[in-house]
């Protein structure tokens, strides 16, 4: 049997998804960019950027208007081309540049937007210059997405909408005003132990089973719980590591891990978790490394492995935003408050993996030990292992064959696990496995006939036989109802469509690759009192499954960490108070904020 080394995949793993070196802690935007002015002698008005070492700031994003909100022709001059990582080819600015205004009012608001070069991206920040007594004033803005909380509400240049007052207070300011950082930590615990439950969790106890049966005879209850604490402890630490990484870089938690490339090697790697646990090959530490690390143990199940193993699965905790990890990494990216922001991460990641521990040790107990129901428990959890790879790999998968694989999965599971063994009389388990064959040869085939007409839900998969019997009357909300905005122009123009007809607006920001996103889909919108509580509602949808230059900026404007997030609108555009939904939502929580939004447009 050949031997993989785990600490090689986790390598190949981390560097195909971090950052690929470390970045200094980015200055306050108006230490990074520090703008001046002068009169030139032909009357024209100059601004003078002086740019930090390693900031540069974008000729695109540069813009002027005068108190009456009219824009100001802003001559400037031609830049450096760069491929941005967030808004594609573009033209930038280094170390200083001008640029002018002919005829410049008594007051000009100026508009500009840079970046840490690899780093953090700053938001539209907008100055007014105050051209009689030659001052610049205050950035009105944040230091990173969302404003500043004791601010005005932001309204970003050129949007026409703004984001709720409060838009920058998170979490973790109301809990550390509320009782300082212990309560922030025990707030951020209790908010992971409730997410421990949710859909991107739940891959992490097959995981941690696997984990503890290549233990063997060797597993007790206490060295179960040294194995799950060595995996929680690596995982949360990562994924407060994460959530610094992608505030340092200035993109969000899912858009770094949920690339294509990074989809595609967390997928193999559970591809040969499971092929290991069928026994092709043995994953485990090199020699050196793992005796170490294990104390000359060498079972794969040592400390050393488990931590590694937690450290790449906070990649798949990583991707599903939640409230409270948007709360972390607005706060991070505001505030600067590295320390605090990552503690919260530390303490989020803790609180879903303590159900793991309690599990791992109770497990220690109540596991099979060696022989043959132990390399039948292996078996089993190299299904659930190529389970997981499917589903992470969803997005990779186009629509008309998602079926296809959890068909063959379902079929392959039921006839190892006995389906065609005859009916020989059987008690106890075999009972149970017997008929979980069955189930599972019977959903398999459902799937393969839901394949052959089209479906792509897997819970439904006769679903278009249900749409055909009812003439397709029924009454529910489809993600092509949502009007599709990519810019900050294309939803002032939607808002002031709906405002004519004083209506509300729903903006809904979504990805393929957000698995939360396609259960709102197939059981939110479709429950009737949404449906009731939308009826009269303008619905928009922001897709950020690639981020560009301008999806990427009506992010920032409307202060959204990821999907899945919804806003609601008022007729006067702006957003209506205490409607904002983030993560998981539900459809009671949907039919609240809808209800909220339209009393407040009547």
């Amino acid at each position: 049997m050949r031997k993989v080394s785990l600490l090689a995949l986790v390598w190949v793993l981390i560097a195909a998804i971090l950052p690929a070196r470390a970045l200094e802690a980015p200055l306050p935007m108006d230490q990074a960019f520090v703008p001046a002015i002068a009169w030139q002698d032909d009357g024209r008005l100059a601004i003078t950027w002086t740019i930090a070492d390693g900031y540069y700031l974008y000729r695109d994003f540069l813009a002027a208007e005068d108190e009456s909100k009219q824009p100001i022709a802003l001559q400037t001059e031609p830049g450096t081309v760069k491929d941005d990582p967030g808004f594609g080819t573009t033209e930038v600015y280094y170390q200083k540049v001008s640029a002018w205004i002919a005829n410049a009012p008594q007051t000009v608001r100026l508009a500009y937007q840079g970046c840490q070069d690899g780093g953090l991206c700053y938001p539209p920040t907008t100055r007014t210059i105050d051209t009689a007594a030659m001052t610049i004033s205050k950035p009105v803005g944040g230091f990173a997405f969302a404003p500043a909380k004791d601010a005005r509400p932001v309204e970003a240049p050129d949007t026409g909408f703004s984001i709720e007052a409060d838009g920058g207070e998170t979490a973790v300011d109301r809990l550390m005003t509320g009782g300082g950082l212990a309560l922030l930590l025990a707030g951020f615990l209790g908010f992971g132990l409730l997410l421990a439950s949710t859909p991107c969790v739940f891959p992490m106890y097959p995981i941690v089973a696997a984990m503890l049966t290549r233990e063997g005879e060797g597993l007790t209850a206490g060295r179960g719980f040294v194995l799950a604490s060595a995996y929680v402890l690596a995982l949360a630490s990562a994924f407060g590591l994460l959530g610094i990484a992608a505030a340092w870089s200035g993109q969000n938690l899912q858009i770094m891990l949920q690339s294509p490339v990074a989809i595609g090697v967390v997928a193999a790697l559970f591809v040969l978790l499971a092929l290991s646990s069928f026994g092709l090959f043995e994953v485990k530490l090199p020699a050196a490394i793992g005796n170490r690390l294990s104390g000359g143990r060498q079972k794969g199940g040592s400390v050393g492995a488990a931590a590694l193993l937690g450290l790449s699965s906070a990649l798949l905790i990583g991707p599903c935003v939640t409230a409270p990890l948007a709360g972390a990494l607005l706060y991070i990216a505001r505030t600067g408050d590295i320390a605090v922001g990552a503690l919260a991460l530390f303490a989020l990641g803790l609180g879903k993996g303590i159900p793991l521990i309690i599990m791992a040790t109770i497990g220690g107990k109540t596991l099979p030990r060696a022989g043959a129901w132990m390399e039948r428990v292996r078996h089993v959890f190299g299904f659930a292992f190529l389970g997981t790879a499917i589903w992470l790999a969803t997005p990779l998968v186009p629509e008309r064959f998602l079926l296809l694989p959890w068909a063959v999965l379902a079929l392959a599971f039921g006839i190892y696990a006995g389906a065609f063994d005859g009916l020989r009389p059987t008690r106890g388990y075999g009972v149970l496995a017997r008929l979980t064959a069955v189930v599972s040869l019977i959903w398999g085939s459902l799937l393969l006939v839901g394949f052959g007409l089209g479906a792509s839900d897997p819970l439904t998969p006769l679903g278009p036989l249900k749409g055909t019997a009812s003439g397709g009357q029924t009454a529910t909300i489809q993600k092509s109802d949502f009007t599709k905005v990519g810019s900050a122009g294309a939803l002032s123009s939607l808002l002031d469509t709906a405002a004519a007809d004083r209506q509300p607006t729903l903006v809904y920001v979504t990805a393929d690759w957000c698995v939360t996103c396609r259960t709102i889909e197939r059981s939110v919108l479709t429950a009737p009192d949404v449906v009731a509580g939308l009826s009269g509602v303008r619905l928009a949808s922001l897709d950020v499954t690639t981020l560009d230059a301008e999806n990427g900026a009506l992010m920032r404007s409307l202060a959204v960490v990821g999907p899945p997030t919804m806003i609601f609108f008022d007729p006067s555009k702006d957003e209506a108070p205490g409607t904002r939904l983030v993560g998981e939502i539900t459809s009671a929580s949907l039919a609240e904020a809808a209800r909220i939004a339209k009393s407040g447009a009547q």
